[in-house]
């Protein structure tokens, strides 16, 4: 022992090439690159649209705050004790039709812009649940959100929830990649926002209602579930993780959790019977 840490302190090199040599994941377990101004990496078919409403935002607003600095730096320069100065109350017609054409250009160029994009993408795409509900590619999961964790429910074989053959999960959602994934959240206590970063989807989950959300991702791959409400001393725990897979290996967790379900189910066991019918407004 005494002889391995000597030469280990005569050779750094040695050492770091030991390391490495027992360690050969590391390389491997590197974040992989951000796209964008600190937002984390987009795995979602839409989150363009999210991506694009924050830039083109974020563009608007640094022009103009450069026209705002600009023209306070000119103002001091030109307005120094030599000045002249002018009394002016604002109700002037001139100063009225400044005003208005100022308020008229950036309201239509920016606040327009933003208001028809976003407004438009938000009803074509992220609140078209109705349009698949009919699309049998579609998962549909359940989500209990409650004091401090996520509860999901997939419906087995039968094709109904809270029945024999459910798959349920703690902290654990899978889904396929390539296919709309549908939940429904439901919470038996406190506000919680269930919040998916990497797809650019975020809803809240509320005492008395379903609410609804869909998303279809375009990786594979681990990725953080937050809750995006403060709900209590303990939501720092409100964490969990989706899962996304290729639709071979979706298709196999899902027969396999099911047959597992259906031999631990338990009639008796109510409280594990946290399902609903699933809620179709077509």
């Amino acid at each position: 022992m005494e002889s391995a840490a000597r030469l280990m302190k005569q050779s750094p090199a040695l050492l770091a090439a030991t390391i490495a040599a027992l360690t050969p994941g590391l390389a491997s377990a590197t974040p992989k690159p951000e796209a964008g101004i600190g937002l984390p990496r987009d795995v979602s078919e839409f989150g363009h649209h999210i991506d694009w409403l924050i830039e083109v935002t974020m563009v608007f607003v640094v022009i103009l705050f450069v026209i705002m600095v600009i023209w306070m730096v000119w103002a001091c320069f030109a307005h120094d004790e030599k000045h002249t100065a002018e009394y002016d109350h604002g109700d002037s017609k001139h100063s009225v039709k400044t005003a208005l054409a100022l308020s008229a250009v950036i309201f239509f160029v920016v606040d327009g812009n933003l208001f028809y994009n976003s407004t438009t993408d938000t009803f074509r795409l992220f609140w078209n649940h109705d349009a698949l509900e009919s699309d049998p590619k579609a998962v549909r999961i359940e989500v209990n959100a409650h004091q401090w964790a996520w509860d999901a429910r997939y419906a087995g074989p039968d094709g109904k929830f809270n029945t024999k053959d459910d798959i349920v999960t703690l902290n654990d959602i899978r889904v396929p990649v390539g296919a709309p994934v549908m939940l429904q959240l439901v919470s038996p206590d406190v506000i919680h926002s269930f919040f998916l970063p990497n797809l650019r989807i975020k809803q809240d989950a509320m005492p008395g209602m379903t609410n609804r959300l869909w998303f279809q991702a375009k990786e594979t791959g681990e990725f953080d579930i937050g809750c995006a409400q403060h709900c209590g001393v303990h939501h720092y725990k409100m964490k969990g993780t989706l899962t996304i897979l290729a639709p071979d290996e979706f298709k196999n967790w899902v027969t396999e959790q099911s047959a597992i379900a259906s031999r631990g189910y338990d009639p008796k066991d109510t409280e594990a019977h946290w399902g609903w019918e699933w809620k179709s407004r077509n």
